[in-house]
């Protein structure tokens, strides 16, 4: 409904006006509950997001605590054993009993072992399945790795999470170690060494893609400096942190926030967005070291039930509030559709159309009177119209008749005048060569051509001759009688198809012996086909000379294929062909592509004519683009 309409309408505006005042107020309510929900299911995610970190958290301290008790018992053993031969089985025992460690490293001060004065180390690497390898390592200078120098400098244990360049336990994760690192004491309280469990963030990161609480939420796990110990992407661990995920600090203000609450060990949750996507992050310290882990949520994940509701709702609203809006209109323009029917019946009278029914009303009130009135009204008017139409009609009718019939006799007029000046001039000209050679030929004999100049007028005489025939035959074959004479001809014929068609291109050629026609032919020279072969050859011959006439009369090839069912001749020239605006205008009689063209236009016309007439069809090839390529085609059958 536009708003022409709706201005024009009366219950349009008053079921507007209904609504103006509802759908603000029921819009309004809708919309707080959606925010409320929207705060609602934010809680809950942040609930169930802490639920799964706590869980996981857990899970990891397990392992730590489990890997601390180990390596502080063990190292209590080491300080009373400190000797080159029990070193290597002391590391192999904790590795092999312990199954959450991955690998064990003792080593010692320098000049504590007299065998090795400078230094002093044993390792042990947990392999594939339960296979343990231990190593003595004398040259390996481990006084300036991390998990060497924390212990030592400050006098207790800790955990280390260091990069190792050359990946030489093999278990671990782009290179990243988390080590447990216990200084070891000698009787006199000095420092002797230090011993290190290792345990692979490989294992820690499995543990935290174990659980998750939505389907795209994973896990970060990030030290005091905001380097990366856990992350799904493997590249950003250890040599990329928190803070330079920012790529624009104004922008992204809220990501250096967590970064900074999370690396200072805070605990909390954040709405921020990573890596382009609004997430909800809970983070929260790993009990007994520098770190912090955090799982982040997808807004779109949290969202997706939420957002899956909210389409449905709007659809759902969409739809009652076209009801609402359609059922107060039904109710108003119920009880003005009388008057509404009324009006547009009498908008249909006013613009002349009088074959309008409107029915007598048997209501008594206003508006059946006025309705009455109308019936009343409108009767009178056909009464009247009816009369003043049969009269315009008939006066009308005739005009049509004498403007068609005169436009026939003008047409008719034009093409007889335009046929007689295109036959004068093409009778005209073979009839002057004849008689203007015949007064040669008639000269006395002293003044005579010679005999070979004779033979050359007979020839030019006789060449006209034949047009001459050529053009009264097509006069004939166009009228009524040669018409008829070809509906009634002799169609069953036996005619050699090679030998129909190799007579036509002997007698084009000897017309124009100037002239090369090529003849080809994929069928035996017996096979036979049943036509008429006066029709088929008129035809050949006609479709040939057109060649002749109308190409470069260099290249023009006559051919006869068969295909399953019909036999088909086929005549192709090379040269500047028909445009395809006039390919359907040259099988209209009389109708020439060029008016300076000789001939009467009856050729192709007369051709296509005798192919219908014997069963078959004539057509120009479209996908012929060299020249012009006829086909006349034949029913084998």
């Amino acid at each position: 409904m536009n708003s022409m309409n709706i201005r024009r309408s009366f219950s349009a505006k008053l079921s507007i006006w209904i609504l103006l005042l509802t759908v603000p107020v029921f819009f309004f309510s809708v919309g707080m509950f959606f925010r409320r929900s929207h705060q609602m299911l934010r809680e809950e995610a942040v609930s169930r997001a802490n639920g799964v970190l706590y869980a996981s958290l857990q899970h990891i301290s397990r392992y730590l605590v489990t890997t601390e008790t180990a390596t502080n018992a063990y190292g209590w053993i080491v300080e009373k054993s400190m000797h080159p031969d029990s070193l290597p089985v002391l590391a192999e025992r904790l590795v092999r009993f312990n199954p959450y460690t991955d690998g064990c490293a003792i080593s010692t001060e320098p000049g504590l072992m007299p065998q090795y004065p400078k230094r002093f180390m044993v390792y042990s690497i947990r392999g594939e399945g339960d296979s343990i390898t231990t190593t003595v390592e004398k040259d390996y200078n481990y006084f300036r790795k991390q998990w060497y120098i924390m212990p030592h400098d400050q006098q207790k244990s800790g955990w280390v999470v260091y990069y190792d360049e050359t990946d030489q336990l093999n278990l671990d994760m782009n290179g990243m170690i988390a080590t447990y690192s216990k200084p070891l004491y000698g009787p006199d309280s000095t420092m002797v060494g230090v011993i290190s469990t290792e345990l692979s963030l490989l294992h820690l990161s499995k543990i935290l893609a174990e659980e998750k609480p939505y389907p795209n939420s994973y896990f970060i796990m990030v030290d005091e400096k905001g380097r990366y110990l856990g992350h799904p992407d493997s590249t950003r661990l250890f040599n990329k942190t928190i803070f330079s995920v920012a790529s624009d600090p104004q922008d992204q203000a809220d990501l250096i926030a967590m970064g900074y609450e999370m690396s200072r060990g805070y605990q909390g949750a954040m709405s921020v967005t990573l890596y382009d996507k609004p997430s909800l992050v809970c983070f929260c310290p790993v009990p007994g070291t520098s770190w912090s882990l955090a799982i982040v949520c997808p807004d779109e994940d949290i969202m997706a039930g939420y957002n899956k509701f909210t389409y449905m709702v709007i659809t759902l609203l969409t739809i009652g509030l076209l009801l609402i809006v359609l059922y107060c209109h039904q109710m108003v323009s119920r009880s003005l559709r009388p008057l509404r029917e009324l009006l547009g019946k009498t908008q249909q009278i006013a613009k002349g159309d009088l074959e309008v029914g409107i029915e007598r009303s048997q209501r008594i009130d206003d508006i059946g009177h006025l309705q009455n009135s109308y019936v009343t009204m409108l009767e009178s008017l056909k009464h009247y119209m009816d009369s003043v139409r049969a009269a315009s009609e008939k006066a009308q009718n005739y005009n049509v008749e004498l403007e068609e019939a005169t436009k026939l006799v003008v047409e008719a007029d034009k093409q007889k005048t335009a046929f007689m000046q295109n036959m004068t001039h093409q009778v005209r000209t073979p009839l002057n060569i004849i008689m203007g050679y015949a007064q040669i030929l008639n000269m006395p004999k002293s003044d005579a051509v010679s005999d070979e100049e004779i033979k050359s007028l007979a020839g030019a005489m006789d060449y006209n001759s034949k047009l001459l025939n050529r053009l009264v035959l097509m006069l004939f074959d166009s009228s009524d009688s040669g018409v008829s004479e070809t509906a009634q001809c002799q169609k069953h014929e036996s005619v050699p198809a090679n030998e129909a068609m190799k007579e036509m291109v002997d007698y084009v050629m000897g017309l124009s012996p100037s002239i090369h026609i090529a003849f080809e032919t994929d069928v035996p020279d017996d096979f036979v086909i049943r036509t008429n072969k006066k029709y088929l050859q008129y035809s050949m011959a006609e479709v040939l000379l057109n060649a002749v006439k109308y190409s470069d009369r260099q290249h023009i090839v006559a051919r006869v294929n068969r295909t399953d069912t019909t036999i088909r001749f086929i005549i192709e020239d090379t040269g500047k062909g028909i445009v395809e605006t006039d390919r359907e205008k040259i099988f209209r009689f009389f109708t020439k592509v060029d008016d300076f063209s000789e001939g009467l236009g009856l050729g192709l016309p007369l051709t296509m004519r005798h192919a219908r007439n014997l069963g078959g069809s004539f057509t120009l090839d479209p996908d012929y683009h060299d020249g012009c390529r006829f086909i006349f085609e034949l029913p084998l059958a």
